[in-house]
């Protein structure tokens, strides 16, 4: 079997940041990472899955709400990906950056929280997920479309 093109990325040059994984056509798939990998830090995963929750919410109902195909977490738990449609990639940047801003700001019931809602509503942890933000959102503050590649 051929290597998918994320196991041809050299993880060990990957820092915190944001980078252009691959282009499909009109789709872009963003690597947003939260810590470098490898590195021995990883965010739980109670503060990822509320990452996922917030970014998720935010992401689509944000401006670029039409552009959102997806957003998940990696599950070497090192970052997440966000899969865009027609979407430039300034947009993207502050798209990611607003998200995390509005997850250091949040104070409140995780959206989507019920049995009814999600498979695993009780693992959730705002606090740690603020942690794990707090770095790529300062590093994501000065990012231009020139430092998407890894």
């Amino acid at each position: 079997m051929e290597r998918i093109a994320s196991f041809q990325v050299d993880h060990n040059k990957i820092g915190v940041g944001m980078y252009v994984s691959r282009v499909d056509g009109d789709i872009t798939t963003f690597d947003i990472r939260l810590v470098r990998p490898n590195c021995g830090e990883y965010p739980t995963y109670a503060a990822m899955h509320t990452i996922e929750h917030l970014f998720a919410t935010y992401a689509r109902n944000s401006k670029y709400a039409d552009s959102i195909i997806y957003v998940g977490p990696m599950g070497c738990r090192t970052g997440f990906y966000l899969l865009t449609r027609d979407l430039d990639y300034g947009g993207a940047i502050t798209l990611v950056h607003d998200s995390f801003e509005f997850i250091l700001g949040y104070d409140g019931d995780i959206p989507g929280v019920s049995a009814r809602e999600c498979g695993n509503y009780l693992e959730h942890d705002l606090e740690q997920a603020k942690h794990f933000v707090t770095k790529v959102t300062k590093v994501l503050q000065n990012y231009t479309p020139s430092m998407l590649s890894y």
